[in-house]
């Protein structure tokens, strides 16, 4: 019986772990000397959480996907405490007025990173017991959406706008995939970019971000310092990048430079070439998780195939936004990037994601061989 699994997945997932610790040692250095005496303060701790994700993955590769498909609800529940717990005084840690962290020793859990895993968990599971009634009723499709309403006000209420539209859209995606009502979908998709322009232009900040988002340069030295800093750091970088080390925008001038704008870092030091390629990198990621996906829905394992397809879409979503906002393309927001940013639950949640992904691989092609043994059996029959 085969035991194999994707090697491209695989390969991509983890060159992407050790560039991103290259990056986040090399951003880091000169705020964790000046701030902590020692250069490698971040470094060290992103180092522990790469081991960390990589033997919490290993773990995860052992875990089969009926496991999941039986506790989805359970882990929903986990999730919305999580949610809850963090806007808890004394139990949420407040970090630049956002209170979305626990914290746990050397990990300060942030709660919208396991929510976003156990939502595509209990969603993927709602779809395959459900699935006609979500393509031919009100019902089935209502409920999955009061759920996902609920958490997005929980998740505004910390503040974590970004989290809430990675975690909207992707189960929009995965409602889409399923093949629910195209008047239903076409509802629902108008709904939720009306609420998010509503929660946009609600808070004086984030109304603050879209007005500093069309011109940035306006604001140089308020609103659109990040940004303009962030700009600088790719015009530096031409074609080739400074060398890796050598950016300027590091010492001091952009602040989160190991976490939210490590791409801009990489992009100075790396050059357009360094930051296509960690842009190929990613989008091999994705491409080899959408399809793992197919290949379990086309033999049937829709539980699979919808988890699948959830995760590529949070990975993908999150990747978009993050690199969106380095650029200019999308407003200001805090986002990390997947396995690079500096930050423990994300990267840590990241290796589950790949693991799962992996482990549907590993049951399809033990199911495609016991499908393949059976009509040989009936051949020979």
């Amino acid at each position: 019986m085969t035991r194999r699994v994707d090697g491209w997945l695989l390969f991509s997932a983890l060159t992407l772990l050790v560039l991103g610790w290259l990056m986040v040692t090399s951003a880091s250095m000169e705020v964790a000397g000046g701030r902590y005496g020692n250069p490698f303060y971040f470094s060290l701790r992103h180092g522990i959480y790469v081991l960390m994700g990589l033997g919490l993955g290993l773990a995860i590769l052992l875990v089969p996907m009926n496991w999941w498909f039986d506790h989805g609800f359970e882990l929903l529940m986990i999730a919305f405490l999580l949610l809850m717990a963090v806007l808890v005084p004394g139990i949420g840690r407040e970090v630049n007025g956002s209170s979305r962290w626990i914290a746990l020793g050397i990990v300060n859990l942030q709660a919208s990173e396991v929510a976003k895993l156990f939502m595509v968990v209990y969603l993927a599971g709602y779809l395959v017991r459900r699935l006609d009634e979500v393509r031919e009723r009100w019902s089935g499709f209502i409920k999955p959406l009061a759920v996902m309403v609920f958490m997005g006000l929980l998740l505004i209420m910390e503040p974590d706008y970004g989290a809430t539209m990675v975690i909207l859209g992707s189960m929009l995606g995965m409602l889409f995939l399923s093949g629910v009502g195209m008047k239903r979908f076409l509802l629902l998709l108008s709904a939720t970019i009306s609420m998010a322009g509503l929660i946009a232009i609600l808070q004086p900040y984030r109304m603050k971000r879209l007005v500093t988002y069309f011109d940035p340069w306006a604001a140089q030295f308020d609103s659109g310092y990040q940004l303009t800093q962030a700009l600088i750091a790719f015009g530096r970088g031409g074609w080739s990048g400074l060398g890796l080390g050598n950016s300027v925008q590091k010492l001091f001038y952009l602040p989160e430079a190991h976490t939210d704008f490590v791409f801009a870092i990489l992009a100075e030091e790396l050059g357009l070439i360094g930051a296509l390629l960690t842009l190929l990198l990613y989008s091999l990621v994705i491409y080899r998780m959408v399809a793992i996906a197919r290949r379990a829905g086309d033999i049937g394992l829709l539980f699979h195939c919808y988890v699948g397809f959830g995760l590529a879409l949070v990975i993908a979503a999150q990747t978009f936004i993050n690199i969106g906002v380095n650029t200019g393309l999308l407003p200001t927001k805090g986002l990390t990037l997947p396995f690079m940013s500096y930050g423990g639950s994300s990267l840590l949640i990241s290796c589950v994601m790949v693991a799962i992904a992996l482990r549907i691989d590993l049951e399809t092609r033990v199911k495609r061989q016991q499908n393949s043994q059976r009509r040989g059996t009936y051949a020979q029959s």
